[in-house]
């Protein structure tokens, strides 16, 4: 990380003392007062020497940009700079054109298309708006606190209201976890998602914003209710919706979510992407805010989302975590949950107690699935011992969704005390039999139709690797099946739990 911010710093420095000396019309300072927040373009610094082109874009979520490839096309200046991980777009174009008065620069970064003006600047001007770059410390290992023996189970705000979120609707939230039952059904933790930050103060600490006025207090409301309050932010300056992260913050952070009494923290790599971008940086970044929050003494839970980048499984509890994203966003259709659930469900062997794949958060009840599909998501995330953090309005829950919520016996099959991460152990073409191996010693059995039309799917001893099928009970049905009777017309993108037992 050194050597980064060695070329970085390096990099904002390349300025010509003079335009009267400059080789190109670009060369120098130019500064954008006036440019959006997203992703808060500050400045452009360009060098010339002979055909070579050098320089930065600076901003505020991202820092200094490196330009790649600089080159004078038709009178305008024309670079790329890095797209974060967009796989597929790896880089993006910028084009600077003289404009009356300074430059005007175009291009685009992730989705955020950016059209800023600048005016001339100087090596002052610049020296005052340099991005001042944290300095990760040196990996260590952080032990785990055992505060997740079973997946944490919960709500989170972003599924449903974005960064669009506020006090009054965390309290509502609350107070309908417990008068649906939802808290007795294992869920306990009210999570507010991006959205909740303001600014810092002169002392460095982060401020909530105007829409959450006292932090402690509604962490005493939540605990109030027999519930726990989950935070989040960000390693990077920004968070995805723009908000404070606790780049450069992160000791402070820590100590002051544990002082509002924060039992869980979401650390969502955001425009920290642009600053750790390898499987060193990122992992430092995630043990340093995983130290700070053992530093404060406080139990918080540790959820790392940086998407399934780098094996997090592998050393995700090392960090201190106790859950990790094994991909990006879910979204509320089939398509995107069947792919997340069924083919980047992270790798079993790193499932266990206080440490879980997580395939991110729950969107039953939000309507954009049928309830066969819903059914196949909840059977899905328990066969898969993932946390279970409900994405709904829960003063809105319909009666459906609120069965499928609140089945105790899906839900035990999910909070097994093994912890084994279920698998599939035969698949023909859409069709696909999942097992998992509980505690007590019988075997959760799932029958997922990946299909578009009824299929006819029977379960055999060999399925659930037993010698004879002598119970079974059909979990969403609530009822015993005669083990002779294993077979089931299940609909398209359906699917069928049960708990099997051998002699």
């Amino acid at each position: 990380m050194r050597n980064l911010m060695t070329a970085l710093a390096l990099a904002t420095c390349l300025v010509p003392v003079s335009e009267a000396f400059a080789d190109t019309p670009f060369d120098g300072v130019w500064l954008f007062d006036k440019a959006p927040p997203t992703p808060g373009v500050t400045m452009l610094q360009v060098a010339s020497d002979g055909d070579r082109i050098t320089g930065t874009v600076t901003t505020k979520w991202y820092g200094p940009m490196t330009m790649q490839n600089a080159r004078i096309e038709k009178g305008a200046l024309t670079f790329e700079v890095r797209n974060l991980n967009d796989r597929e777009h790896a880089t993006r174009t910028w084009t600077v054109r003289r404009a009356p008065g300074g430059v005007q620069m175009e291009g685009m970064l992730w989705y955020t298309t950016v059209n800023v003006d600048g005016r001339r600047g100087s090596v002052k001007d610049a020296e005052a708006r340099a991005f001042r770059f944290a300095e990760l410390p040196p990996l260590a290992p952080v032990e785990q606190a055992p505060l997740a023996p079973t997946p944490p189970m919960g709500w989170s705000s972003w599924n449903k209201f974005a960064e669009k979120i506020d006090d009054k609707t965390i309290r509502a939230m609350a107070d309908a976890m417990v008068a649906t039952g939802l808290r007795d059904a294992g869920y306990v933790y009210v999570n507010i998602d991006d959205g909740w930050q303001g600014t810092r103060g002169p002392d460095g600490q982060i401020r909530p914003n105007a829409n959450f006025p006292d932090m402690k207090a509604l962490a005493d409301y939540v605990h109030s209710r027999g519930l726990k309050l989950g935070l989040y932010s960000s390693p990077g300056p920004r968070t995805c919706a723009g908000f404070e992260g606790s780049y450069g913050h992160v000791r402070q952070d820590a100590q002051t979510f544990a002082d509002w009494g924060v039992d869980y923290l979401k650390y969502d790599l955001c425009s920290g992407e642009y600053f750790y971008a390898d499987a060193d940086t990122v992992q430092r970044s995630y043990a340093e805010m995983g130290a700070a929050l053992k530093a404060t003494g406080r139990n918080i839970v540790y959820s790392l989302c940086e998407y399934g980048r780098f094996d997090v499984g592998a050393w995700g509890r090392s960090v201190g975590g106790h859950l990790w994203r094994t991909t990006g966003d879910i979204t509320d259709d089939y398509a995107t949950m069947a792919r997340i659930g069924f083919d980047k469900n992270g790798n079993s062997v790193n499932t266990g107690p206080n440490g879980f794949n997580d395939p991110d958060m729950l969107e039953v009840g939000n309507g954009g699935m049928s309830e066969d599909e819903y059914t196949t998501h909840m059977t899905l995330w328990a066969m898969s011992s993932a946390p279970l953090l409900m994405g709904h309005d829960l003063r809105q829950t319909p009666p459906a969704m609120l069965r499928l919520l609140e089945n105790r016996e899906v839900i035990a099959v999910d909070q097994d005390a093994r912890a084994i991460q279920g698998k599939a152990v035969r698949k023909d073409g859409t069709l696909e039999w999942w097992t998992k191996p509980l505690a007590d010693g019988s075997m959760a059995v799932a029958l997922f139709n990946r299909g578009t039309t009824t299929a006819s799917m029977n379960v055999t001893a060999a399925d659930a690797g037993l010698s004879r099928i002598s119970v079974a009970r059909d979990l969403w049905q609530g009822r015993e099946v005669a083990p002779d009777q294993l077979t089931f017309q299940i609909a398209p993108h359906g699917a069928v739990m049960l708990r099997v037992r051998g002699d």
